[in-house]
């Protein structure tokens, strides 16, 4: 079959497999990407979000080499929670661009495309989910399918991995962060304010996609939206909480280090490809529109309360690591 008289749907597939594995390098050329192809296609704002938290892991890797977390973990919990971040934000990329191309192409033509979704190891769910976007254009529909979608992709090969699991999700460090609220989703703006939603109960599907969803009112609201594009638009992208501690009042004296200065360039692979909407039931609960959000979404002061609890935490291991020191060597 020929697709506007210059590509056949095979060449359609090679072009996305080529562009995907492309941009698919690091976590900045995901960010990227995402941001580009939202200016693109304004429709599918699930790409923006993508962008924004994609941002935000950026953030959580350059954390661990910055000056704060070096002094509170061990290298090799570091380098596994990079990999975490990293094998997580290289599979949603994997998974959903290919879906954002093919629509792309579809606009085109003006014929849907999804039917090649199963080339790129697509959830049923989302071939179902894109022929009722095309009918029926319901973005905010779309935008939560591409939510639940890509929590459920990485479930078992990231939270449910067994040395993820045993090594990270389980570990006593990531407990204490996930119980006491360290981690958050942050929308910055270049007028120094920050929106966005604290992280707990990451290993839950159910409370990943509801973050999801309320970080998605957050983004949308029309009151927050142009500062947050706007940061968007005019910061580059750099995976240093510099990027957007520049804006704030109370500037930081520390910062975080570039991640393309810090991390090397990970080689992926997938040894098994599943079909995560054949073996668990979609719940209904997911596709709700009823958001409820049980904290400020303006979460400036609230930011600048945890990094001086952080720093303190590091100066107090710092002060108990000299003192064990001083008495090895009495």
């Amino acid at each position: 079959m020929l697709i506007n008289s210059l590509y056949s749907e095979k060449e359609i597939i090679q072009m996305i497999e080529k562009e995907t594995f492309l941009y698919n390098k690091d976590n900045i050329s995901r960010t990227n990407r995402y941001f580009s192809y939202y200016k693109q296609h304004k429709n599918i704002v699930w790409s923006f979000l993508a962008s924004m938290v994609s941002r935000n892991a950026g953030y959580n890797m350059c954390d661990l080499e910055g000056a704060v977390f070096p002094k509170l973990l061990k290298p090799n919990f570091r380098e596994r929670l990079f990999l975490t971040y990293e094998r997580a934000n290289w599979l949603i990329f994997q998974d959903a661009f290919p879906q954002l191309l093919l629509y792309h192409y579809s606009t085109k033509i003006n014929r849907p495309m999804f039917h090649l979704l199963k080339y790129f190891h697509v959830s049923s769910f989302m071939e179902r989910e894109w022929n009722f976007y095309w009918t029926h254009r319901d973005d905010l529909r779309l935008m939560y399918a591409l939510i639940i979608n890509e929590q459920n992709v990485i479930q078992k090969p990231v939270m449910q991995h067994p040395i993820y699991k045993k090594r990270v999700f389980h570990s006593m460090l990531f407990s204490l962060q996930d119980w006491f609220h360290f981690s958050a989703v942050l929308f910055p703006t270049c007028s120094g304010q920050l929106f966005g939603a604290s992280v707990n109960g990451f290993r839950s599907v159910d409370k990943r996609i509801d973050l999801g969803k309320r970080l998605a009112d957050i983004l949308f609201n029309p009151k927050n939206y142009p500062s947050i594009f706007e940061f968007a638009e005019k910061t580059k992208h750099t995976g240093s909480r510099g990027d957007y501690e520049q804006y704030l009042e109370k500037r930081p004296t520390t910062t975080t280090p570039y991640l393309r200065a810090t991390f090397p360039v990970v080689k992926h692979h997938i040894s098994e490809y599943r079909d995560w909407s054949k073996e668990n039931k979609t719940k209904q609960k997911w596709f709700s529109r009823k958001i409820n959000h049980r904290h400020p979404i303006r979460i400036t002061k609230w930011y600048e309360k945890k990094q001086l609890e952080i720093h303190l935490a590091a100066s107090v291991n710092d002060c108990i690591n000299l003192m064990l020191h001083n008495k090895k060597q009495g």
